[in-house]
């Protein structure tokens, strides 16, 4: 799971920088919610999570990351389309927000409730220096 959150988190990355290339080239700043969220939930915490999980092996193989990891990529693109339709003055997807943002926020806690149960000092993932 931790090589899984990391690959997707770059992917994240991209269309966050895209995002954020466009915005300064169209002056198009009401984006700006949408550019944060996939920044931050996107390419930061889905890093973050994926070096964690590498890190400490019970939580990668633990089905609390399976679950985190597809809450969390069907709730992001879900809320960031939902948003980006209101913010450019198009409410007709509005409702995808709040669908969104519960599907990422129960990834979370599950994330939350694996690190917390998984994570023991002893458990880290020694690397090899050669």
């Amino acid at each position: 799971m931790g090589i899984k959150f990391i690959k997707i988190s770059v992917v994240y990355f991209v269309i966050g920088v895209v995002l954020g290339y466009y915005m300064s080239v169209a002056h198009a700043y009401n984006l700006t919610g949408v550019h944060v969220h996939i920044n931050l939930l996107g390419w930061t915490s889905m890093t973050l999570a994926g070096i964690l999980y590498t890190l400490f092996p019970k939580t990668e193989s633990s089905i609390l990351g399976k679950i985190h990891f597809w809450l969390h990529n069907i709730g992001l693109p879900l809320m960031m389309i939902g948003l980006f339709f209101m913010l450019q003055g198009n409410s007709s997807l509005h409702f995808f927000i709040p669908i969104g943002a519960t599907a990422v926020l129960l990834g979370v806690i599950f994330f939350a409730i694996n690190i917390l149960t998984n994570v023991k000092k002893e458990d880290v993932l020694t690397l090899k220096t050669n």
